[in-house]
């Protein structure tokens, strides 16, 4: 009678020692992404050094080239991920609202979606708007804020429905703009001075739009606003 327990060739055990290899380097990548951006940060792109890495994630550099060729890597890995998580998180924040939605809380939702993950990931402004970053994740950003346009347009296309869409596409652009400008305020501070940005760039969209969707009904706070000098 055959022998019933085992076929050739499969290994059980040589198959769980791959998956804890596997695992164990998925960690080390971990680790070495989250010194990477903490080093970034605090010297910026060009500054920072596979080195510097290596020490901050307490690796020596032969390991860290056991996974990664050089910093760009580094940096294109990290990008990489940061504009996957970016793309959910304006996929939540930029999602279709219901007409009656007060125009204050659209903008404030957005904004604070935002803020709350470029204040998770400091690093993602660090790639994405310094001078010299990695021509993919140059790309990267390019697409990421060509999406995101055509996102905040569907957005203001709710509250805007009779409006041309060039002027509608021109808005979606000012309304980038503010964002972006107000955001290196919010990052450069903390605690109640930061969250009085956050309330500036609010204020400012809201202010901005506010007279382009008059013709919706206005809700009491919308009115004040409107009348505030």
């Amino acid at each position: 009678m055959p022998d019933q327990t085992e076929k050739p060739g499969k290994d059980p055990a040589g198959g769980e020692r791959l998956r804890r290899r596997q695992a164990r380097g998925e960690r080390r990548i971990a680790q070495l992404l989250e010194a990477a951006a903490s080093v970034f940060c605090a010297t910026g792109y060009t500054a920072a050094s596979t080195n510097a890495i290596a020490r901050e994630a307490g690796v020596s550099p032969g390991t860290l080239y056991q996974f990664f060729p050089n910093k760009e890597a580094i940096a294109i890995e990290l990008g990489d991920r940061l504009v996957h998580e970016m793309r959910e998180t304006y996929g939540e924040a930029l999602a279709p609202v219901d007409p009656a939605t007060p125009l204050e809380e659209a903008v404030g939702t957005a904004v604070d979606r935002f803020v709350d993950f470029s204040r998770r990931h400091p690093v993602f402004f660090t790639l994405m708007h310094g001078p010299d970053i990695p021509g993919r994740i140059a790309e990267e950003h390019d697409a990421l804020h060509a999406t995101l346009l055509s996102r905040v347009e569907f957005l203001l296309s709710s509250f805007m429905p009779d409006t041309p869409a060039a002027d509608i596409t021109r808005t979606a652009h000012v309304c980038l703009s503010v964002y972006k400008a107000g955001l290196e305020l919010v990052l450069g501070h903390e605690g109640a001075e930061r969250d009085a940005y956050v309330q500036e760039i609010k204020d400012v969209l809201v202010r901005y739009l506010q007279p382009l969707v008059a013709d919706r009904a206005a809700t009491p706070s919308a009115t004040s606003l409107r009348n505030t000098p």
